[in-house]
């Protein structure tokens, strides 16, 4: 699993605005003002192309789907089937969906022959998972667990991933994740029939794991350590190496009188 280290990019300097520069262009700002973005900001759009899902073909609405959606976080489920055997594949159609409790959500789709993915078969079976995050240093290995592979492969040993007992739930944790989520079922909810039709998993978080120095006093994890990939479309990935932050609105932006309510 090799670390190719590449340089961090940042935004150009125009698209992060902060109090500091917006001081420098105006004068002091107020902590309750609402900085407006101008018109060089906010570009619309006056003509588009409808697609209309109903007249396309499923592949085609899936391509315009996940070339659309993105920057996607990635899942890396391990499951195990009734039988013992362990399983472990990436999804893309994820994230978290609540607090209380504590929930995150994947979504498999069905094969092109119709049937379903091992991850579905093994959570009806067994109702535990563990959800793993994806760094970039195990990009590679985690693709390679794409492939399809029958039920009674251990996608553990094609990666060449190390195996942890989990504390809860009978899948194993995947060492090289530097954050693992045990997880139990709540429900899967099955959206459409057929090939690409999806099976929405929800899962209630029972604990999580974190690697020693990922995990600030606050309890939140270092996003400057974890390096986290995202999936665009077709083959393309992403980091979260170029950030920005926006803090938080504290009063009502202009326009508000106008806006129904």
């Amino acid at each position: 699993m090799t670390d190719l280290s590449r340089p961090v990019h940042r935004p150009p300097e125009r698209e992060r605005v902060n109090a500091t520069s917006a001081e420098s262009m105006q004068g002091p700002v107020p902590e309750t003002s609402v900085p407006c973005p101008t018109e060089t900001h906010m570009k619309s759009y006056d003509s588009f192309t409808t697609l209309v899902s109903a007249e396309r073909e499923h592949r085609a609405n899936y391509k315009t789907m996940v070339s659309a959606i993105m920057p996607r976080p990635i899942a890396f489920v391990s499951t195990i089937s009734a039988d013992g055997v362990h399983n472990l594949a990436p999804f893309s159609f994820f994230n978290g969906v609540g607090a209380n409790p504590p929930a995150v959500m994947f979504a498999p789709c069905t094969k092109s022959d119709g049937t379903e993915k091992d991850t579905v078969n093994n959570l009806r079976a067994v109702g535990q998972c563990v959800v793993n995050v994806v760094p970039y240093d195990i990009r590679e290995a985690m693709n390679q667990t794409s492939f399809a592979y029958p039920p009674e492969v251990d996608e553990f040993e094609v990666g060449r991933f190390t195996p942890l007992p989990s504390r809860y739930v009978k899948p194993m944790r995947v060492a090289e994740s530097p954050v693992q989520m045990e997880c139990k079922l709540i429900q899967i909810v099955r959206v459409g029939e057929g090939p690409l039709a999806a099976n929405v998993c929800i899962c209630e978080v029972l604990c999580f794991h974190m690697a020693d120095g990922f995990l600030l006093e606050d309890e939140t994890v270092d996003v400057t350590k974890i390096d986290l990939v995202g999936r665009l479309g077709g083959s393309d990935y992403s980091t979260i190496r170029d950030r920005f932050a926006l803090p938080k609105p504290r009063s009502a932006g202009p326009g508000t009188s106008q806006m129904e309510r």
